[in-house]
């Protein structure tokens, strides 16, 4: 990420550190928070590569300069990361006691030190009241940048001791473009837009050759719904659910059929620019003439009552045998 890019995407985050970075007017401790995928984690490192960067262009960094390259790679030694470890279900008071040993000692290479705690949220209470003491007494040239998506659960002596920075969700079509100029299938980018909300995690979707048979077989689904359920239970048993083989994908393929169901909606309300499906626009248009939104509704409304199934651990294949006939009768 690059600071036009924050700018797109975070206008009033990207105003309010610019300004302060140019007027050398930094705050000890940001608490940047907001949804998942809304670029926080990137923008802590954009800061970072700011602070460092050693062929800057009008106070903005290269990206390219080495120690812009060892900040993208965890690797420099004045900005130090803390995260709950692999495994662990929270950020641990000896982390933070770590961290606050580092406070101590001078900057290795310049005259700053960055410090970024990502899940803050899960810093343990001992971990928060130790980070506390950091915040309210901060050593000179040190930054801390601390990352959530979960803002209250953190204390409120923490919170009101940052300046909060709230991150606003991207939007889909951000996502989408984001995702199509690296290249991926633009079939596949506005599913994985509109499923994930989320450029890291759309992109690893659009990437796996399992969800483009997801799709594949999501849209013979809904054609053999169309023409008769009798023919689309079979194929669930057979086809359908060996390839959507636990839960996880099964919510995926729940979910891709109830983009499809509000794309007929999206066609009946006239909002055309709001479809996913884009490619299959004629049979979408065809299935339309057959049912009414209120039938459409009822059938969205339905697949949400099978993915509440699914979350709450129900057998995958008995939840699409149900939906199935469900669905197959609004076709009638």
């Amino acid at each position: 990420m690059n600071w036009q890019e924050l700018s797109e995407q975070q206008q009033t985050v990207a105003r309010v550190l610019s300004h302060a970075m140019q007027r050398e007017e930094l705050a000890h401790a940001y608490l940047m928070e907001g949804p998942k995928g809304t670029g926080k984690r990137q923008t802590a490192l954009l800061v970072a590569q700011t602070l460092f960067c050693t062929a800057p262009t009008e106070k903005k960094p290269c990206l390219e300069c080495r120690n812009c390259r060892r900040i993208a790679s965890g690797n420099h030694p004045d900005v130090i990361w803390v995260a709950p470890e692999e495994g662990a279900a929270s950020i641990k008071k000896e982390q933070i006691s770590y961290l606050m040993k580092e406070f101590s000692y001078r900057s290795v290479e310049s005259s700053h030190k960055v410090f970024i705690v990502e899940q803050a949220e899960k810093m343990t209470a001992q971990a928060e009241n130790s980070l506390l003491k950091f915040i309210e007494e901060p050593h000179p040239g040190t930054l801390a940048l601390l990352v959530t998506e979960h803002l209250h659960q953190l204390l409120d002596t923490i919170i009101s001791r940052c300046q909060v920075l709230s991150f606003i969700p991207l939007s889909d079509q951000v996502v989408e473009k984001r995702l199509i100029q690296d290249g991926l299938p633009k079939q596949l980018v506005k599913l994985a837009a509109a499923l994930t909300h989320d450029y890291q995690e759309g992109s690893l979707l659009c990437q796996e050759a399992w969800f483009a048979d997801a799709r594949s077989q999501v849209l013979q689904l809904v054609q053999r719904l169309f023409k008769s359920s009798d023919s689309a239970l079979p194929y669930v048993y057979e086809k359908f659910t060996p390839n959507f083989d636990n839960n996880q994908k099964m919510a995926v393929g729940l979910d891709l059929l109830l983009l499809w169901f509000r794309d007929l909606l999206s066609l009946h309300l006239n909002r055309q620019e709001e479809i996913v499906y884009e490619d299959q626009i004629d049979g979408l248009k065809e299935q339309m003439l057959s049912l009414t939104s209120n039938q459409v509704i009822r059938a969205m409304s339905s697949i949400l009552d099978a993915r509440r199934q699914l979350d709450a651990h129900v057998n995958g294949v008995s939840v699409m045998e149900r939906l199935v006939i469900k669905l197959g009768g609004y076709f009638k």
